[in-house]
């Protein structure tokens, strides 16, 4: 009995122990579903998580053919609003002006400017910076931003990273059916001058071109992205009709960016852009203005009484010009000059150039046009804030009038072909030696666009016949005798100079970053 009781309490044991291992082996079993079903479900949720733009961030960083390799932080941002991915999107759209102590020197890119200190790396600091986004629209901003740089056809860091070092003005015109960056017809801010198409001109391969230098690639200019790098700025050209040109071509591909073109207006309301000292285009979402001073000599153009009573006209190499208080300030500022100074009387320089009260009876054009970049060089120096301001310097951008020159019978007409072999390119300019030489001696750091070389590529690319719809009489009798072979059809070869611009502001607001 003793054995049977033993024997009965043994079993009793045996079978408690068995069912407490059923139980556990059945809760385990019952947490490995679950766990399995809250991993499917949050693996549907983040595949599929509908947005403003009906794709996850996560879903398009890593099955989207336009990407290179996956974005996971872009999951932990849905968890951490202060994840590296934010950071990403904030520095991204920084302010473009570089801060001082965040800055890396690059190399020049410039044909003879070596100087260190007119290299890229800017030692200036920012003004307010852009707004970063909150964490409710953290998701679709990401969307956005991939999207953007898709569209513009490069990965921002890598693209940007791949510009340092790389000289931006030594290359080649590639084709690219993907430009213009503007639908042709589409702007209605053009000048009749430079709207080729409207003016009937028939072929449109000179709008099918992208300017590619050797060591890297130029990215796509994006609207959006360079309205957001411009928020709360001014960015002011100041020179010639060349940079009218530029003006126009950026106030073009920016508008083209926004939804609501009613927001992008002439602060004066005006359309026509060749008679005013000034113009300035308002982009009411951004609160940016891109605006155009006339100042086609960079120094003044003078007037004065003689003794007999006749007005004589100068030009004073030691003035800047007039309208230079009213861009001092600006956040961005493009210069240019070269142009005026092929004119009778400035190319002769007889009786024309004044210093002071002296009006030289003779003075070679090269030395008068060193006198004024030297005075503009100073007036920069000393009123133009670097902790403000960036400061370009746009190069001479060369024309092409076969059997004349501009005002003797001058043509380009049926030219629908860059140059091709560097053999054919004419000498680097005098004129702009003498700019680089003048750069050296500032104390501003002014960054030098040298479009020169590239444009002397694109013979194909002036309004040529098509710079009128409505000839005049004698300009029907002999149309080949009235070219432009010194302007740009639009859209066209300046899009490329806003481009280097554009990616200028990508290096600088690149440099600014905090690097570990």
């Amino acid at each position: 009995m003793a054995d049977g009781s033993k024997h009965n309490g043994g079993s009793l044991t045996i079978e408690i122990k068995h069912g407490f291992y059923l139980l556990r082996a059945k809760r385990i079993a019952s947490f490995a579903y679950g766990f399995i079903f809250v991993f499917i479900a949050f693996t549907v949720f983040l595949a599929f998580n509908p947005s403003s733009n009906s794709s996850s961030p996560w879903f398009t960083d890593n099955f989207s053919n336009t990407v290179t390799s996956p974005h996971y932080s872009s999951i932990f941002s849905y968890f951490s609003p202060d994840s590296s991915s934010q950071q990403e999107y904030h520095d991204d759209n920084n302010d473009i002006i570089g801060s001082q102590n965040n800055t890396r020197k690059i190399q020049p890119q410039s044909h003879e400017l070596k100087d260190d200190k007119f290299s890229n790396n800017s030692r200036i600091q920012s003004p307010e910076p852009i707004n970063q986004p909150s964490s409710s629209n953290l998701t679709s901003s990401l969307a956005n931003k991939k999207n953007n740089e898709s569209n513009s056809g490069f990965s921002a860091v890598n693209s940007v990273e791949s510009l340092l070092g790389c000289d931006l003005f030594d290359g080649e015109w590639v084709k690219d059916e993907s430009y213009p960056l503007y639908k042709p017809g589409s702007c209605s801010l053009i000048d009749e001058q430079f709207n080729c198409f409207l003016n009937g001109r028939p072929d449109n391969g000179y709008q099918k071109f992208k300017w590619k230098p050797r060591g890297c690639t130029i990215p796509r200019l994006n609207g959006t992205h360079m309205l957001e790098l411009l928020r709360g700025k001014r960015l002011v050209y100041v020179g010639d009709s060349l940079n009218r040109n530029m003006w126009e071509s950026l106030v073009c591909t920016l508008r083209s960016s926004i939804k609501d073109q009613k927001n992008v207006y002439e602060a004066y309301g005006r359309y026509q852009f060749r008679t005013e000292a000034s113009y300035s285009f308002v982009f009411k979402d951004y609160n940016c203005t891109v605006e155009f001073f006339v100042a086609p000599f960079l120094v003044q153009e003078w007037e004065f009484s003689e003794k007999n009573g006749s007005k004589k006209e100068t030009l004073r190499l030691d003035i800047i010009g007039r309208s230079a208080d009213g861009y001092k300030n600006a956040n961005i500022i493009v210069f240019n000059t070269g142009h005026w100074w092929t004119h009778d009387k400035t190319s002769k320089g007889k009786d024309y150039y004044q210093e002071g009260s002296h009006v030289y009876g003779e003075l070679n054009v090269l030395e008068a046009f060193r006198k004024a970049l030297t005075t503009w060089g100073r007036w920069v120096d000393a009123n133009v804030d670097p902790k403000r301001s960036l400061v370009f310097f746009r190069g001479y951008s060369e024309s092409h009038f076969s059997g004349g020159q501009w005002n003797s019978g001058g043509q380009c007409n049926n030219e629908t072909e860059p140059i091709k072999e560097k053999s054919y390119l004419r000498e680097y300019p005098d004129k702009m030696i003498t700019l680089e030489r003048v750069l050296r001696g500032m104390k501003f750091p002014v960054s030098y666009l040298n479009i020169t070389k590239l444009t002397d590529y694109r013979k194909d690319a002036h309004p040529s016949v098509f710079r009128k719809l409505n000839l005049t009489e004698e300009e029907r009798k002999s149309p080949l005798m009235f070219q432009d072979c010194s302007h740009w059809c639009l859209p066209g070869v300046p899009d490329a100079w806003n481009e280097l611009l554009y990616a200028q502001l990508l290096i600088r607001n690149h440099l600014q970053k905090p690097h570990s």
